[in-house]
């Protein structure tokens, strides 16, 4: 009984954890059963698909659900945007200063602490699969990229200046609004004023 309200459960919402399972009232123990049994496949701590099933951004999923106070940024931001041809092999996480840094097991992330408004601005939240993932918007992403510029490097933050605008994913406005937030101004002001 509990095998079949799993496996319709997770047809409808492609992924679920622990919490899914009990509110159909089920045993949460299924899950690692049925994981055991090739049936399902745990993507993230506490969160699992059908063994078949992959997530479009599966490792933005398995982010989002180890580390739910966390927000996509820098790289990972361009690269959910389809922004950059970067594909870096770890997440970009932005977190907020004074939190703890989270334990995620296996899932390679590059931490970055952002407090105040630095962190709370520009936060999207796409739904995929049954799990909200945070990560920042275009214009966000460009104003962090030129603040951790000492990180990722100059080039990629002139390359996702140059193009956002020209996708059409931010305005130049958008991209000032964070850059002031980002304290940015000053050094985005002449990059702003060359791109066409």
């Amino acid at each position: 009984m509990d095998t079949t309200q799993i496996i319709n459960l997770i047809k409808q919402r492609k992924v679920i954890r622990a919490s899914d399972v009990e509110e159909i009232g089920a045993n949460r123990t299924m899950l690692p059963y049925l994981a055991n049994k090739g049936i399902l496949r745990r993507i993230a701590r506490g969160a699992y698909a059908l063994a078949d099933y992959v997530p479009e951004h599966e490792s933005f999923v398995e982010v989002a659900t180890a580390v739910p106070h966390g927000v996509i940024c820098l790289l990972s931001a361009l690269q959910f945007h389809e922004i950059t041809t970067q594909m870096p092999w770890e997440t970009w996480l932005a977190i907020e200063r004074g939190k703890r840094i989270p334990a995620a097991g296996q899932i390679p992330l590059r931490i970055i602490k952002l407090s105040s408004d630095a962190f709370t601005e520009g936060i999207e939240e796409h739904r995929q699969d049954g799990v909200t993932i945070r990560v920042y918007s275009p214009a966000k992403t460009v104003a962090d990229c030129f603040k951790f510029r000492n990180r990722i490097g100059l080039d990629v933050a002139r390359e996702a200046l140059i193009d956002t605008l020209a996708s059409k994913k931010a305005t130049r406005d958008e991209i000032w609004h964070y850059a002031q937030i980002c304290r940015m101004a000053r050094i985005m002001r002449p990059y702003l004023e060359m791109v066409k």
